[in-house]
């Protein structure tokens, strides 16, 4: 059976008394085998059958990650019920357009966001039942507590078990599993439906990458509903019989990142998700925590990373030639440097599997020299959503990997015709994990398929090694008034790296004369810097020097500078304003993966860029960028 009861009742079968879930809802993790996690599936699934769900019907799942997200889809999934997964991040009238837009039947909330849904109850039109997952003191009537489904269902099972098999069972391959909608880049965000197949075979296409074993964990620090560890963590671990772990819900997000690090080395997972944010934060504690040991450790660290950088080369030639001779120094500050890092986070670690936006290649090849590689990836929510990757068999830094099995790839230029190798142009795949369409949306499901592929809409291209090389989103491309384009992310990704004063940044050309930016400035490190050249941040000479910091790590990348060749010289930014406040979810200029929303940005900022091909703005000391100056400096 290639659905996702059906995988899940294989793996119990091979794996019913090892640990599947961990979670820590005290003082430390405890865990569900297999087995049990089943008993607890079956148990709400057919409270859901007493509630009177059925197939087709949908059902809005928004919690934090915990067992019970994890039980609570796979419940509704042996009913055939469609789980509508939304993000703890969205506004209530983000969440207010979409489960009215997948005309969900009920909805399942935990505690801390249940707020969200009672600022929007009213306009909630074919909502039912509001199911909660923690208890309260008094329930409305449309609420209902879970234990209470999960009792209905425990009479069901006793009185009527044979029809809740014959109901599982018949789930068919090309059954709706879930809606997934996009992060919303317009007024409007896409549901994309994925069927019971979409996820089985781009789990068993995950085969092609790494192998788990079955001792493995990982703590899944992304958001459940999010593809990327909706499919890396949640099946693609339960295929291979590991286990995963949650990290521990705080009353508020602040709280919940605190015990990121808290749970790592509780949990000393084996194999974790990143995205290139997650990958900067981790990078920075490390080298902050180097720092902080004094100036010796900090030197002999550095030197260690060059050894090994060198060493590794770009990982399809680690050690070749002469390179060989670094073997034992490398042996050596493995063992004095380097495994101390590693504990870091638990000790166990093996190696990162990294989504989301173009990872820096400076970063992987930090991670890759401290002996914890962060193997890069591509993907789409649409292809549910792996498509190749980086593993520990084969790699190449800089690359998104190679091809999963069984997907067919080809590059298309802007009319459809296939390039030849090497070619840059937009993505174009068919495999059976490829989406069944949007919801509700005929014509944006035409355009994505065409004749059983998916137009991506990302530019890439293909070596000879069989490495994909993704260059970005073709709306996101910066266009010179001469039609030239070019993909803006590694040149972004960049100079958030390489300078610690830069926090954030966009890049912005449609078709005009040169490129401009947009800067969000790491405020501490600037203001630092500025005292430490002589000035006060708060006085005019300060805010002008903290300017010309700024223009410099530009300059950089230019002729004379330290970075010169990396990039084009047109893409980088002529002129650049400086922002006051940063891209972030709450501003809905950063989607769930930590993408920035450049449409978002465009429209919020638009005056600022406007501002920036004028004549005043080539003078960087100008009123706008002081003004800025003067409120983070404030």
């Amino acid at each position: 059976m290639r659905t996702i009861p059906g995988l899940f009742e294989e793996s119990v079968e091979k794996f019913g008394d090892l640990p599947f879930l961990w979670e820590k809802k005290t003082t430390q993790y405890e865990s569900l085998t297999y087995a049990e996690t089943r008993k607890q599936v079956y148990d709400l699934s057919a409270g859901f059958k007493a509630f009177g769900l059925k197939k087709g019907d949908r059902v809005a799942l928004i919690s934090e990650g915990r067992n019970a997200w994890v039980i609570s889809e796979l419940a509704m999934l042996y009913q055939g019920i469609i789980n509508v997964p939304l993000s703890i991040k969205l506004e209530p009238f983000e969440l207010e357009f979409r489960i009215n837009h997948a005309q969900c039947r009920m909805l399942i909330v935990s505690g801390n966001l249940a707020p969200k849904i009672e600022a929007i109850r009213a306009k909630l039109t074919g909502i039912e039942k509001i199911i909660l997952l923690d208890e309260k003191e008094e329930y409305a009537k449309d609420e209902t507590p879970i234990d209470e489904l999960i009792r209905l269902g425990k009479n069901e099972l006793s009185t009527n078990k044979n029809a809740f098999e014959e109901i599982w069972k018949g789930i068919e391959e090309n059954t709706y599993a879930n809606i997934c909608y996009t992060s919303g880049t317009t007024a409007d965000p896409k549901g994309i439906i994925l069927s019971h197949l979409n996820y089985y075979a781009n789990v068993d296409q995950a085969t092609s990458l790494m192998h788990i074993p079955s001792y493995y964990k990982t703590l899944i620090i992304l958001p459940l509903d999010h593809s990327f560890a909706h499919t890396v963590g949640i099946y693609s671990f339960m295929k291979f019989g590991a286990s995963i772990a949650t990290v521990q819900a705080g009353k508020t997000g602040p709280e919940t990142l605190k015990n990121i690090p808290i749970n790592i080395n509780e949990v000393k997972p084996h194999v974790m998700m990143s995205v290139p944010a997650l990958a900067r934060n981790f990078k920075k504690n490390i080298e902050n925590g180097i720092k902080a040991k004094g100036s010796f450790v900090q030197k002999l660290f550095n030197h260690a990373l060059k050894t090994a950088e060198d060493y590794n080369g770009l990982g399809f030639d680690k050690g070749k030639g002469m390179k060989l001779f670094k073997k034992p120094l490398l042996w050596i500050y493995d063992k004095i440097l380097f495994k101390k890092v590693r504990e870091g986070f638990g000790g166990n670690m093996k190696f990162f599997v990294g989504g989301g936006a173009l990872l820096d290649t400076d970063i992987q090849k930090f991670f890759y020299a401290i002996g914890i590689p962060m193997f890069q990836g591509y993907g789409l929510s649409e292809a549910a959503p792996i498509i190749s990757s980086n593993a520990e068999h084969r790699h190449k830094m800089g690359s998104s990997g190679f091809l999963v099995k069984d997907l067919e790839l080809k590059i298309c230029d802007d009319k459809g015709k296939e390039l030849a190798q090497g070619e840059k142009g937009e993505i174009v795949i068919r495999g059976e994990n490829i989406m069944v369409g949007y919801w509700r949306n005929e014509k944006a499901s035409a355009e994505a398929l065409r004749n059983g592929w998916l137009y991506t809409g990302d530019l890439g291209y293909m070596d000879a090694d069989g490495f994909l090389y993704v260059l970005g989103r073709s709306k996101s491309l910066l266009i010179g008034h001469d039609g030239e384009k070019y993909s803006p992310e590694s040149i972004e990704e960049a100079l958030m790296e390489h300078s610690p004063y830069v926090e954030q940044c966009m890049l912005h050309n449609n078709q005009d004369p040169f490129t401009v930016g947009l800067i969000y400035p790491n405020k501490e490190a600037l203001r630092k810097k500025v005292k430490a050249n002589g000035f006060e941040p708060a006085s005019e000479e300060g805010k002008k020097e903290a300017l010309s910091i700024l223009q410099d790590t530009i300059n950089q990348y230019k002729a004379g500078g330290k970075y010169v060749g990396m990039f084009p010289e047109r893409w980088l930014p002529s002129t650049f304003a400086v922002l006051d406040e940063g891209f972030s979810e709450a501003n809905h200029m950063v989607n769930s993966t930590m993408k920035i929303v450049r449409g978002k940005i465009n429209e919020a900022h638009a005056d600022k860029l406007s501002f920036l091909y004028q004549t005043e703005a080539k003078t960087l000391h100008n009123d706008m960028n002081l003004e800025s100056m003067s409120k983070l400096f404030k």
